[in-house]
């Protein structure tokens, strides 16, 4: 049956058969190979698919969705890389480090590396150029960091996450700062020597009034990942309401204050939103049929007890695990995989007694990886169309700079302290 549940999925992906049916016209034929053709209940089918939407923390990715699209839509990437530039320029690299700060403070509002990638990506590249940086560098470091964006929260794959798994979306969002900053940071000192060697010149640190005037361009945006963070743990509302929070926010900023955007645009960004959503449930609605088979067939106790065969160490098996996730993540996005690889994964790591806090950003982490690898990583496409450059030239230029979240991979499953100290301190 698991040759089932992988094999027909793997053909279906492979004849471009759209993501959600490739799901559905596979657990339909699981359940035909199970009971038969005419035994197969329509109506339990469509229940399940009811069941897996009909979870209030849901509506939280359609929100964050929605708060990305506004914020790039309404220039506010511009903001938040002159506060960059401002606050880490005259550093040696400085343009790389503001690329790094930039992302970080973006990944506060979007919670994908895509919007991240697609939002900053622009202004960030032609900064770089315009100011001799070479043009593989400036691809490597702003594919790199865009990996910030479903790392550090808002995060829309640890929705996904938590919503399958059962456990605390708020405690997912803190745990997910930490590993977030360490890859930043490393990634900074990646940059840092880079430039010492290839002889980058220094850039001035920036006046202080300079840095006044940026900050208090910027001073909204910033706030709104005090807003979605602040707002969970201190219990004015839930994770799925900050996102309704952040998306009221960002359209506040665009419509009546910065007056970027008009009704017109917001019909446009609202549609664009509806139409990635609709996309994002759809798959949903076939993976919790497709969960809902996995489990009923014991199908990740199986795997559970062929892996304890390899070992019954938990590290050892948080390492297989790890190195099958960045595989998968270089055919399939973050979500899909997240959606469909939640069930099946997540009775294993909890009867081998690891942290599922920990786990789930281990996962949306080593996921990540894949936008940003060949061949379907779309963070890839999206410089490609950026700079006018082959893909395989991209390629080239952004995985050197992927160092950073390996290392930080590699720490957290050793020390997962990294990922679960913040939630615990909170508590």
């Amino acid at each position: 049956m698991l040759g089932i549940f992988l094999g027909v999925l793997i053909v279906l992906f492979s004849l471009g058969i759209p993501v959600a049916f490739a799901i559905g016209y596979t657990s339909l034929a699981v359940i035909i190979a199970g009971s038969g053709l005419e035994d197969l209940s329509f109506d339990l089918f469509a229940l399940r698919m009811m069941e897996g939407l009909n979870n209030f923390p849901l509506l939280s990715a359609a929100f964050f969705v929605l708060a990305a699209n506004v914020m790039n839509a309404t220039g506010i990437t511009d903001r938040i890389f002159s506060f960059a530039n401002a606050l880490v320029g005259h550093l040696r690299g400085g343009l790389g480090h503001v690329n790094v700060v930039a992302s970080m403070i973006f990944a506060g509002m979007s919670g994908t590396a895509a919007a991240d990638a697609a939002g900053l990506g622009t202004i960030e590249i032609k900064a770089m150029n315009d100011s001799g940086y070479p043009l593989k560098f400036s691809i490597g470091v702003t594919g790199a960091s865009s990996i910030l964006g479903p790392i550090i929260p808002p995060s829309i794959a640890m929705i996904i996450y938590g919503w399958l798994a059962g456990v605390s979306i708020g405690d997912l969002f803190i745990a997910g700062i930490i590993p977030g900053v360490c890859i930043a940071m490393i990634m900074m000192i990646q940059i840092y020597f880079f430039s010492w060697k290839h002889k980058i010149p220094l850039k001035p640190r920036s006046p202080v009034k300079v840095m006044l005037t940026s900050f208090r361009k910027a001073i909204l945006p910033l706030c709104t990942p005090l807003i979605i963070i602040g707002g969970i743990y201190s219990g004015i509302f839930s994770p799925t309401e900050s996102g309704a929070v952040a998306s009221a926010y960002a359209i506040v900023l665009g419509l009546l204050i910065y007056k970027a955007i008009t009704c017109k645009d917001m019909i446009r960004i609202i549609r664009e939103t509806v139409e990635f959503t609709g996309i994002l449930m759809l798959i949903m609605a076939f993976a919790a049929v497709y969960g809902w088979l996995l489990v009923s067939l014991r199908i990740p106790h199986m795997i559970a007890e062929e892996m304890v065969k390899i070992s019954s160490n938990p590290i050892v098996i948080v390492f297989i695990i790890t190195g099958f996730l960045i595989v998968v993540g270089c055919f399939m996005s973050v979500l899909v995989a997240t959606n469909i690889l939640t069930p099946i994964l997540f009775p294993i790591i909890t009867s081998l007694g690891v942290d599922p806090i920990f786990f789930g950003v281990l996962m949306v982490i080593s996921l990540s990886v894949g936008v940003c690898t060949p061949p379907f990583g779309n963070v890839l496409f999206i410089l490609a169309a950026i700079t006018k450059q082959s893909f395989e030239e991209v390629v080239k230029a952004v995985l050197p700079f992927l160092l950073p979240i390996f290392a930080v991979i590699f720490l957290s499953i050793f020390y997962p302290q990294i990922m679960t100290f913040l939630p615990r301190l909170m508590h």
